[in-house]
């Protein structure tokens, strides 16, 4: 089973430029602090380079992982975009709606980060597929 270890590491850094726009405030910065109960202030106290460091070391096992998914030869782009959908949709996004819902949170918060995952693991499987 070969990986692409390149196309892993651009997986990875997919995630981060998804994540850039999808947290911003083109897209949902506002009703993401809103329902996360964060303030400005709570952004500027925060320890961006262990957040970005640990964002980036977490994205890699995700994209490790779905490497290991799409390594099969005879999964192209299409292939590797729809594993890493069911990725995100199946697991990673009902593991975020049921820990939200132990921890109370809304429906907004819920589909704004399950969102952002099944977006970027879909991304992560185009890459993974498309690139052997």
């Amino acid at each position: 089973m070969e990986i692409n270890w390149i196309a892993v590491i651009v997986a990875a850094l997919s995630s981060f430029l998804v994540g850039g726009l999808w947290y911003s405030q083109l897209l949902f910065a506002g009703v993401w602090m809103k329902e996360a109960g964060l303030k400005e202030e709570d952004l500027k106290d925060a320890n961006m380079a262990k957040i970005f460091g640990l964002t980036f070391v977490y994205s890699l096992v995700m994209a490790v992982n779905l490497a290991y998914f799409t390594a099969d030869p005879s999964i192209d782009l299409a292939m590797g975009a729809f594993y890493g959908f069911l990725t995100g949709f199946g697991w990673v996004a009902m593991s975020t709606f049921i820990l939200s819902l132990f921890e109370r949170r809304s429906w907004k918060y819920m589909l704004i980060h399950a969102g952002y995952q099944v977006i970027s693991l879909t991304l992560m499987g185009s890459i993974l597929g498309a690139w052997k």
